[in-house]
């Protein structure tokens, strides 16, 4: 049986699961399963490298192992965040109370260190079924949800199941100073063949519309995405404050995807009784395409849950992204 094969069977799997679940419960942020990481008095790495820049995917290249997927906190407390530059595709997604959380996926490079991380969502299982098998690493989750976790096609790794691959850092306060060392969970990247996300890369398309600045907001949060000329990169900007890695490194994507889909409630909720958005990243939709300082209109598909995510002009033909990092902010349509 191929990979694609052996992961429809199990998203087939999962899929049953999710059904089963129960409508009632709560989900606690922050909670962790499988025992907490012990206190380590190291701080953070301080010497994160940049990604290089991701290939064509999704497109019959032979799988060169499972991504490593990050959840990763956005709270204003958790900033800066570390690792965050050398990630090849950022996720950014919306969670309780309109605030945002980040998703980062890693196939080209390890970072010495990643975090703060936080806990996972229904959300992320269906997003990550377009990668082979992909490593999912995360604070935990709630215990209704971790079936569903167990089940989908995707190895996961809460905190404290590899302890060594886990630590606290020493310069934010809990929950929001949790750390991952990716390369004790994984000998080595898997390469950019990893992203079979359907992404093409390559020169820009004609037309566009000159864009300086780009603002998406969620009901509680906001990213603003700046054109720098000089770097030929998109500075990012959480919530009206640029970002930055715990080094001081800016973080520029090449490519920023306003992808807009359908955010509904799901059925669970957290500790104060918000609901938890269900962002459903499988159907197809409109997008803006955001590089070499022009803005695209786009069509996105995505039919099935094992299926990459493929990004059209209006005319039908491929949406080249630049090379470099690519952030992908789920916007409500």
């Amino acid at each position: 049986m191929g990979i694609r094969e052996s992961v429809r069977t199990r998203r087939g799997a999962w899929t049953a699961g999710l059904l089963a679940v129960t409508a009632t419960g709560s989900l606690v942020t922050g909670c962790t399963s499988g025992g907490g990481a012990a206190d380590d008095s190291r701080s953070p790495s301080q010497s994160q490298t940049q990604s290089p820049s991701p290939s064509d995917s999704g497109t019959g290249v032979p799988n060169a192992g499972p991504v490593l997927a990050v959840k990763i906190d956005n709270a204003p407390d958790a900033r800066p965040q570390t690792g965050l530059d050398a990630a090849d595709v950022v996720y950014a997604e919306q969670v309780e109370g309109g605030l945002s959380r980040l998703m980062a996926v890693f196939a080209s490079t390890l970072p010495d260190s990643v975090g703060p991380v936080r806990s996972a969502r229904e959300s992320d299982l269906e997003l990550l079924g377009q990668f082979h098998d992909p490593t999912l690493a995360f604070s935990g989750a709630q215990h209704k949800l971790l079936p569903l976790i167990d089940d989908a096609p995707l190895d996961p790794e809460p905190a404290g199941k590899v302890p060594d691959a886990w630590y606290r850092g020493t310069g934010k306060a809990a929950p929001h100073n949790l750390y991952l060392r990716p390369r004790r969970l994984m000998d080595s990247a898997p390469g950019d063949a990893a992203l079979t996300t359907g992404f093409r890369f390559g020169a820009a398309p004609e037309g566009g519309t000159p864009e300086a600045s780009r603002t998406v907001r969620f009901p509680s949060a906001r990213f603003t995405f700046t054109w720098s000329a000089d770097r030929e990169r998109w500075l990012v900007a959480m919530d009206g404050t640029p970002t930055v890695t715990t080094d001081g490194t800016s973080v520029a994507p090449a490519t920023v995807v306003i992808q807009y889909v359908k955010v509904r409630a799901s059925k669970y909720h957290d500790f104060l009784g918000n609901n938890t958005p269900f962002t459903e990243s499988v159907g197809s939709g409109t997008a803006q395409v955001l590089r070499d300082g022009r803005a695209f209109d786009a069509n996105w598909t995505r039919p099935e849950a094992a299926d990459g995510t493929r990004f059209t002009s209006p005319d039908g033909t491929p949406m080249n992204f630049a090379p470099g990092q690519v952030w992908v902010v789920l916007a409500k349509a």
